[in-house]
């Protein structure tokens, strides 16, 4: 899989790009991540990214011509990717959004700052994409969130792939709870069925404990349960 990242904060990727699963999916050339500097495709000789608003208001607006020149670049050198705008305005992420995702060759993130994005840059982007109803300081974070998220999809990224497919939200069940040694913790126990050497009945245990804690703490998911 092919990414690129635009940004005006090429530096913000580096340390998490080489950290643990990523940076050895990258090291196997199972993805290629490229970062571009917006500020690079900006004429002007103060390489300014931003302007005021027209029609007044606070803050200042990233420049539409600085991203459109980086898209134009990027799809010259790597192709047409699927361009994806990191936006508290966008549809919401969720597992089926990464999922569908993870089934792309190429992903574009654009990262906006200060008061946002030209509003004209929705003719050049596929999709606008949030993490959630909060604002951030820019959307680096939210690209990072959803490439963590995407990624674990893509074939060879994470080792044990059948670890991927009992997580939560996976048939719209949160996971069932996890225990590792020791057995006693403070008079805490592990249930003594995960002991047992029963598969049959450790899998039918497992399976009540994702329907009770769904119930527990996100009981709107259990109407889509077997929907997925």
């Amino acid at each position: 899989m092919k990414i690129d990242i635009l940004t005006i904060f090429p530096d913000y990727f580096q340390t998490p790009l080489k950290q643990s699963l990523i940076n050895k999916a990258i090291e196997k050339s199972i993805i290629d991540i490229q970062i571009w500097n917006i500020r690079e495709f900006a004429e002007d000789k103060h390489k300014m990214v931003d302007d005021e608003p027209y029609g007044g208001g606070t803050g200042m607006v990233m420049k539409i011509e600085p991203i459109v020149k980086c898209l134009e670049n990027i799809e010259v050198k790597r192709g047409r990717g699927f361009r994806i705008l990191m936006t508290p305005s966008g549809k919401q992420f969720k597992h089926d959004l990464a999922l569908n995702l993870s089934q792309r060759e190429h992903l574009i993130f654009i990262c906006g700052r200060y008061e946002g994005i030209d509003a004209r840059i929705e003719y050049f982007i596929d999709e606008e994409i949030s993490i959630g109803d909060y604002i951030l300081m820019g959307g680096e974070v939210a690209a990072l969130v959803v490439l963590e998220s995407v990624l674990r999809f893509v074939k060879g990224v994470v080792g044990k792939e059948d670890s991927v497919k009992n997580e939560s939200f996976m048939n719209n069940l949160l996971e069932y709870p996890q225990y590792t040694r020791p057995y006693d913790f403070r008079g805490f126990k592990v249930p003594d069925i995960l002991l047992s050497g029963n598969h049959k009945k450790i899998e039918e245990w497992r399976k009540k404990q994702a329907i009770i804690k769904t119930q527990k703490i996100r009981p709107e998911l259990l109407s889509k349960v077997g929907k997925a």
